[in-house]
């Protein structure tokens, strides 16, 4: 008997005890006690998007979507195992107080796995990016790091949020996203499938919207047809927030509260996250749900307690508190961070010499902005430093630093009694005064994230356009018009139009939310003590490229993978401070099914700096009608290579990277003549502009043996 059964039977046995009212109630995410069967309260609902969110002091770390950007699945891991162990310390002395309130726990709502298919969707930033295949990577080390690998869970994760869903958000509760069958399980689905089959994620959160006219959270295709039946999944599904309540207010395919928890229960929905469960015990009266039902939940909900240890002394007992915010994650943060960033654009001025300067400008309202740091769904940090105070630290006395925050994010006026624009003269003699100009412009979670958690209310969350708001176009066009170099860094979780900061400045950097302590890590990077390593994993089109309606799930001309126009910065892209090369040695150009293809590749660094690069396989059937246009990520590794040094890489690609989904979603392994693009980046032309390099190009054969 297996970990898994051995909670299982201890939980039947516990939930056998109880009454049916008593297991009814075990159903919402704030679960009472029991105390005749020494059962304590629970809350199930806590937040570890980038670190233990909404309870107080925790490490920051950088946003999701910067995290993904670093492609480093290891890290990743290591990152996600020091959250775990911040959220089993702040459990262990909550508990230790009788503090069981939400985000207490130790289940954690994270990660979202989501496909970041429109770069208006304001919750994107919360993703791992565009890419199927990156995000289910990821998402397999993050909920690796959470639950750890031992006899008790270290923490519960959970994927989020199943399935078809990113925006819009002011329609999320009410929308169906339809979908074909091909995109549904070749773009959809398959890092949730990863979570649950490679991961073993605890659980599986239910999105708000409908799925081809289904209630997520209340779908038995989704719910019971494919996650129990065709996945295997063990674990709970638990709704997203009053989700069961659109069934009936929204999405109207229930009439009364009671059918809707009826109807969610019997798809397979184990705990509500809201308040339509509380209408189960009528739902049980009139014959709607079964015991069975009820008991089956419960018994789910129970094994996950137990088999985080809820009910038995486990060594995350002993977790000590001072691991909370200790020094070791906050200099995890800032390397994660130094990892994350990308280097779009740089036309030698970075990086900066600090003894070649003797005044630099710092301008724009993110540049001292502790909001730009932190994304969404984020702790409290013991300390922030924004990218002025790094810069300020970094440089000490020896350069003068002058500041102007230029505009505010969006509203055109500092001081409401002013003009319009009352901070761009101060901004223009500042830069007219300096060396060098570093502009912090883009966005913050004030403007990109949840319906409701944002002010900009009139998007509900998303973003109208892909242009910064006019204020910051404005204040950078002035600042560049004084004619000192320009270094442009973007603080945003999104795609952005940089059209004119690429044609105009001098260097272009893409920080994301680079967590509470990022400015230390941007300065590091702006004066050469480390180097952007990142790769975008999202992306960055021209405005004035159509994209598609934003309600319109199809994914032709969405992401890298169906994109026709040529985009700014294409997925995957990203400089650093050198230039590595690649070789591949001989390999095995016939791949018989059921085997792997093994690349056997030199990285060489012929700099006088270290080099962190990210070696990306892409790869596209010749003449396959089922196949994306465009050549698609099958593997990806990063490496550090010391100056003047060499380091050798094998990857190996199972033959179930060379398979591709047909119109009725049946995924299959393509025979046939295969290109494998081997690079730093896309095989696209773009990036090849961008790159001035072609990547290492295989013809290979995928025949059954």
């Amino acid at each position: 008997m297996d970990k898994h059964d051995r909670n299982r039977l201890r939980a039947q046995e516990l939930v056998a005890q109880m009454t049916i009212e008593e297991r009814i109630d075990q159903l919402t995410y704030h679960a009472p006690a029991i105390p005749r069967l020494n059962v304590p309260s629970y809350n199930w609902w806590n937040e570890a998007l980038h670190g233990v969110a909404r309870a107080g002091t925790a490490t920051v770390f950088p946003q999701a979507i910067a995290l993904a950007a670093m492609f480093d699945k290891a890290f990743l891991e290591e990152i996600a195992d020091a959250i775990a162990a911040e959220g089993r310390a702040k459990f262990n002395q909550a508990s230790a107080h009788g503090d069981r309130d939400i985000y207490k726990g130790l289940t954690f709502w994270s990660p979202n796995v989501n496909i970041f298919r429109d770069p208006r969707w304001g919750r994107g930033h919360e993703t791992y990016g565009e890419d199927p295949y990156l995000s289910s990577q990821l998402g397999i080390a993050f909920i690796r790091g959470l639950q750890g690998s031992g006899e008790f869970l270290k923490s519960a994760a959970c994927a989020k949020h199943f399935a078809v869903h990113s925006g819009p958000e002011s329609l999320r509760h009410e929308f169906d996203a339809v979908v074909s069958d091909k995109d549904l399980w070749e773009t959809y689905l398959p890092a949730f499938e990863a979570c649950v089959r490679e991961a073993d994620v605890e659980s599986v959160m239910g999105a708000y919207n409908r799925t081809n006219g289904e209630p997520c959270c209340g779908s038995h295709t989704l719910l019971a047809n494919i996650l129990r039946d065709k996945w295997g999944f063990k674990g709970h599904v638990v709704s997203d927030c009053w989700a069961i309540r659109d069934f009936h207010e929204h999405h109207r395919v229930t009439k009364t509260p009671v059918e809707s928890a009826a109807l969610a229960l019997d798809a397979g929905c184990d705990l509500n996250c809201g308040n339509m469960y509380l209408h189960l015990k009528s739902a049980w009266m009139q014959g709607l749900v079964t015991d069975e039902q009820v008991t089956e939940a419960a018994v789910r909900l129970f094994t996950t307690r137990y088999k985080l240890g809820l009910f038995d002394k486990t060594d995350f007992d002993d977790i000590a508190y001072d691991i909370v915010a200790c020094k070791a994650h906050l200099d995890m943060s800032v390397r994660a961070a130094e990892k994350s960033m990308v280097l779009l654009k740089n036309d030698g001025i970075l990086p900066l010499n600090p003894n070649a300067l003797k005044t630099v400008a710092v301008i724009g309202p993110n540049a001292d902005s502790r909001k730009a740091l932190i994304g969404n769904y984020h702790g409290t940090s013991p300390r922030y430093v924004t990218p002025l105070e790094g810069i300020e630290d970094f440089l000490g006395d020896a350069v003068r630093v002058l500041y102007s925050v230029g505009s505010e994010l969006s509203f055109n006026r500092s001081e409401f009694l002013a003009q319009p624009n009352d901070r761009i003269a101060e901004a223009v003699y500042t830069a007219e005064q300096s060396d060098v100009v570093i502009l912090f412009v883009g966005l913050d979670e004030t403007l990109e994230g949840e319906e409701g958690d944002t002010g900009n209310s009139d998007a509900s969350g998303d973003k109208k356009s892909l242009y910064l708001p006019d204020v910051q176009n404005h204040l950078i066009e002035k600042v560049t018009a004084v004619g000192k170099p320009v270094i442009v860094c973007l603080l945003a979780g999104s795609s952005i139009d940089l059209t004119y900061a690429d044609e105009h400045c001098a260097a272009v950097i893409q920080a994301w939310y680079p967590g509470a302590l990022g400015g230390r890590a941007i300065a590091n990077v702006l004066f050469g003590k480390s180097a952007p390593s990142g790769k975008l994993p999202v992306t960055f089109y021209r405005q004035d490229q159509d994209l598609p309606d934003f309600t319109d799930y199809s994914m032709q001309g969405r992401t890298y993978r169906y994109l026709s126009n040529m985009p700014l910065y294409p997925f995957g892209y990203g400089l650093t401070y050198g230039r590595a090369q690649i070789e591949c040695e001989g390999i095995d150009r016939e791949l018989a099914v059921g085997n792997a293809l093994e690349l056997s590749l030199t990285i060489k660094n012929p700099g006088d700096r270290s080099i962190d690069e990210v070696i990306q396989v892409y790869s596209r059937p010749i003449n396959c009608k089922d196949a994306p246009p465009n050549p698609v990520l099958v593997a990806f590794e990063r490496v550090c290579v010391e100056a003047g040094q060499s380091v050798h890489l094998d990857l190996s690609l199972e033959s179930e990277r060379f398979s591709v989904v047909d119109e009725e979603g049946k995924r299959y392994i393509a025979e046939g003549q295969w290109d494998v693009f081997v690079s730093f980046s896309q095989p696209d032309l773009r990036s090849k502009q961008l790159l001035g390099a072609e990547p290492i190009a295989l013809r290979v054969s995928v025949n059954r043996a």
